[in-house]
């Protein structure tokens, strides 16, 4: 499933409105989360994004980089098609912290009892993270303090 492509600018530093109609398609189908493809003078950026309702329209965050990315300022036009995200998280898992998650049952049991919200932000952590030497170095961290019970953040990815 995909939606029609629309034009917009900018609603805020990061965030664009999507029609209304658009947004029924997704939500009667009861998917929230959307693979977002914007374009903007030839050039694109595809990243995965909720549909989060605010001030009685929905948007979806287009951050700085992915803005930057594609050189997109507030007074630009660009355009936006959005597709079905049958991901399991959401978001792209890393292989790294897949093969982590894979290789302690006990660990991967409790990555999966998280909210769908947690997993998500440890997984877009690990994304962050370029060299995949250093990924798998902090997934190791992670998981070691999921096994020790910590469920803060802020604190699952420091090293104990």
């Amino acid at each position: 499933m995909n939606s029609t492509v629309f034009e917009t600018p900018l609603h805020s530093n990061h965030s664009v409105i999507v029609p209304d109609t658009i947004v029924k398609v997704f939500l009667d189908k009861g998917r929230k989360r959307v693979i977002t493809k914007i374009t903007f003078k030839g050039n694109s950026v595809t990243f995965h994004a909720a549909l989060q309702k605010y001030q009685g329209n929905h948007h979806i965050t287009f951050n700085k980089v992915n803005q930057k990315k594609l050189g997109v300022f507030s007074t630009d036009y660009f355009t936006v098609e959005l597709f079905e995200d049958d991901s399991k998280y959401g978001v792209e898992m890393p292989k790294e912290f897949e093969a982590v998650l894979q290789s302690d049952p006990e660990v991967s049991d409790i990555f999966e009892s998280l909210t769908s919200g947690k997993k998500r932000s440890l997984i877009y952590y690990i994304l962050k993270i370029k060299n995949s030497q250093n990924r798998i170095d902090k997934a190791l961290i992670i998981t070691e303090n999921l096994k020790r019970g910590i469920r803060d953040n802020s604190q699952l990815i420091k090293k104990m």
